[in-house]
Order: structure tokens, then C-alpha cells, then sequence
């Protein structure tokens, strides 16, 4: 195996990646009937961390038609139940190099697992072929086959995504569909995270509620912001989490008052709220995500 990228930054990948999929099976494991969605969010982050790595975007888990985008809030009460179908996905980085996996679980009953073993094994295709050079439409194609081969639909809508430093979606994507505006090819040493969704809907996400998921943006000129406490509340949390993604519980370490703010920083522009993307016709959604490296002769999974 050969690889373009400098040895730090692979052992970086390596780590967070190592780091990411143990904490992917300790959530795995924590979640059963009654447990409370926060604590299995905080506890995986607190794996992440006690780890030495650093959290690339807040803990996901989103249930039956929701697809992606819901993290609890610092006052979540939601539990989980009985027949549940969660979607559990998480991303580490050492010195900004990211890891992102996901994993679903049926909690307790068995009526899904044909949708769990399709997701799962339309990312075993997307991994075998993946390669420098490769049509992207090819990956899309091979996720389609194979989800359809078990009578399901993938996601349309939903991809996967080129990661760099610090930067969680860098650009190129990586289709659940032969789409062809996604006809990018990637070079050896890009890093993608692959994550076919499954769903015995229509294939197609719509947005909904707030995910309780934020992120700074890239403001040309933040001087011009003339509210002098959304100014310091921006730039505090531009500097406690940079680029990536922050939750809103994070954000109550900042402020006590994190929904009043939070939602005049994004009124003024200055943050993005994810909506919750949940399956247009309420489908069950089952996800399987790795990050792999590209080589010159397929790619290596981190995850």
C-alpha cells in the first residue's frame, strides 16, 4: 500500500480513527429500553475525550424516520424504547484529523435487520471498489444495487463527504445513488467518510425540526456585528470550537441562556442550525458509516 500524505497526519487518522470506533461499540452498548438518549451522548463523548481526542461534530442519534442530524439537549428527556431503530454516529480528531463511523441497533427486537445488513452491506460494496481514480458514480451505483437487493431504497439525498483538517465536509461527495452530479474521482490520500442509508420509504430526506447542532460561519467581517453580547458569545465559540460542529449543550457552557442566544447568532447569520433530515414519507432509516483513506490501490479503513 502507498500513500500520499505525510506520516504525522496518517498516524493522526489512524488514532482518532482507532479512538472513534470504540467509543461507535461503547454507545452500541449502552443503548437499551429506558436508558435516556443524553446519557449515551454524554457518555461517548466523554470516551472521545477521556481519550485524548477531540469531538469532530456532537454525538448523533437519530431514531426510526429520522435519518441524521438530532443530538440531545442539556435538558433532553427523550429514552429509548422497545423496537426503536437508532442510528448512532460519531466523530473524533486528533489535531483536527477527523474520524466518522455509525452503526444502527434495533433495541430489542428483530423486525429490521434485513434494512440493518442492507446499509451494512452496501458499504462493504462502496469500501471494495473505492480506489484513486474511481468514478464516484461507480460507488453510488454499487450502494443502490446492493440496498435494492434487499428490496430497500438508499437515501437520494444523502451522501458522504471528503473530510480535511478541521474541516468536516470538504467538497467532494460520495453518492448512495448513481447521481450524476457527483461525478467526482478521488486522489490517493483524500480521506472520505462512506455511509449508505437504507429505507423502506421513498429514499428521500425532508428537513425537519432543529437538531440542537450548530456551526460557526465563516463571517467575512465579524466587526460589523453591532450587538456587543452576540459578538462575544460568536466569538467564544468560534474559538472553543473552531470549524466543526458544536451542540447546544456544549454551548450552555458558555451561556446560561444558550437557546436565547443561540438563536439570535443565527438570526444575525452568524451560526448554522442543522434541521433534523427525516425520511420524506416517515420510512424506518438504517445508516453504516466508515472513514477510509485512498490508495493508489483501494483504500484503507480507519474505522
Amino acid at each position: 500500500m502507498r500513500l500520499k500524505m505525510n506520516s504525522k497526519a496518517y498516524e493522526n487518522y489512524k488514532l482518532a480513527g482507532k479512538i472513534a470506533s470504540d467509543a461507535r461499540k461503547y454507545g452500541i452498548s449502552l443503548i437499551k429500553p429506558g436508558v435516556s438518549l443524553l446519557e449515551v451522548a454524554n457518555s461517548v463523548e466523554s470516551k472521545i475525550t477521556e481519550s485524548n481526542a477531540g469531538l469532530a461534530f456532537p454525538v448523533n442519534i437519530s431514531i426510526n424516520e429520522i435519518a441524521a442530524h438530532y443530538s440531545p439537549r442539556h435538558d433532553d428527556k427523550l429514552v429509548f424504547k422497545i423496537g426503536d431503530v437508532v442510528k448512532l454516529d460519531l466523530g473524533a480528531h486528533i489535531d483536527g484529523f477527523i474520524a466518522d463511523t455509525a452503526e444502527t441497533i434495533e433495541v430489542e427486537t428483530n423486525n429490521y435487520d434485513d434494512m440493518i445488513k442492507a446499509s451494512s452491506e452496501a458499504l462493504d460494496s462502496a469500501i471494495n471498489l473505492m480506489k484513486e481514480g474511481i468514478d464516484l458514480v461507480e460507488i453510488g451505483q454499487a450502494v443502490q444495487d446492493t440496498i435494492n437487493s434487499y428490496g430497500f431504497k438508499p437515501i437520494d439525498n444523502l451522501t458522504g463527504h471528503k473530510m480535511s483538517r478541521y474541516l468536516l465536509h470538504a467538497g467532494l461527495s460520495v453518492p448512495n445513488v448513481p447521481d450524476m452530479f457527483h461525478k467526482g474521482k478521488p486522489k490517493a490520500g483524500d480521506v472520505l467518510a462512506i455511509e449508505p442509508f437504507a429505507t423502506n420509504g421513498v429514499g428521500h430526506v425532508v428537513s425537519g425540526g432543529g437538531s440542537n447542532i450548530y456551526l460557526c460561519k465563516d463571517v467575512f467581517n465579524p466587526r460589523l456585528i453591532r450587538d456587543k453580547n452576540s459578538k462575544i458569545m460568536f466569538n467564544r465559540a468560534r474559538v472553543k470550537f473552531r470549524s466543526l460542529p458544536f451542540a447546544q449543550r456544549w454551548f450552555e457552557e458558555i451561556s446560561s441562556n444558550s437557546d436565547l442566544v443561540l438563536k439570535k447568532l443565527s438570526f444575525l447569520g452568524l451560526v448554522k442550525h442543522y434541521p433534523q433530515l427525516i425520511e420524506s414519507k416517515k420510512g424506518i432509516v438504517t445508516q453504516k458509516e466508515h472513514t477510509v483513506i485512498i490508495t493508489e490501490e483501494g483504500c484503507e479503513v480507519t474505522t
